[in-house]
């Protein structure tokens, strides 16, 4: 069965990047849940300008994995597989995908999702840092979406939260 995850890290008052798209005050290197959780996904989804942003780190960081971008142009990519319609993709069951998929961003592709009520879990990194203004984490909800705490994990300077989608 198909399980849809959301892996985000945001700054304490609820940013995913600065207005600008930059992720320059993420840490570095630090203590995370990130390494067992990216071992556990087979499949990955982000949005364009995600994609975009992922570019501008160098080498792909999600090869080995199924990776579809959600766009309303095609492109072509040797990485990924462009998609333009997020709503048959999901009424068609997430076709190409694998078993644990991993909604990697954008705010907007997550409230798609979310909208669609598809998401099974949400884990959110909180990153000691107040950006002040930027991208918020969750963009335009049309849907009250409850949540369940699951699971708090501390490492080092960082927070997880993993919340289980209730339906």
């Amino acid at each position: 069965m198909t399980k849809i995850l959301v892996y985000v890290a945001s700054s304490l008052d609820g940013y995913i990047a600065r207005e600008d798209g930059s992720v320059d005050w993420l840490p570095q290197v630090t203590e995370s849940g990130y390494d067992a959780f990216y071992k556990s996904v087979d499949t990955v989804i982000m949005g364009k300008t995600t994609y975009d942003q992922v570019l501008t780190f160098g080498i792909y960081p999600y090869k080995g994995k199924k990776s579809f971008v959600f766009s309303k142009t095609q492109h072509s990519d040797e990485n990924v597989e462009f998609v333009s319609d997020v709503e048959k993709f999901v009424k068609d069951g997430f076709p190409g995908g694998g078993e644990n998929i991993w909604l990697v961003g954008g705010a907007k592709t997550i409230a798609s999702f979310l909208k669609q009520g598809v998401v099974d879990e949400i884990i959110i990194t909180k990153i000691p840092v107040l950006l002040g203004k930027g991208i918020p984490l969750f963009h335009n909800l049309e849907v009250q979406t409850k949540l369940e705490l699951i699971k708090t994990e501390k490492y080092d300077q960082l927070v997880d939260l993993h919340y289980k989608v209730l339906k």
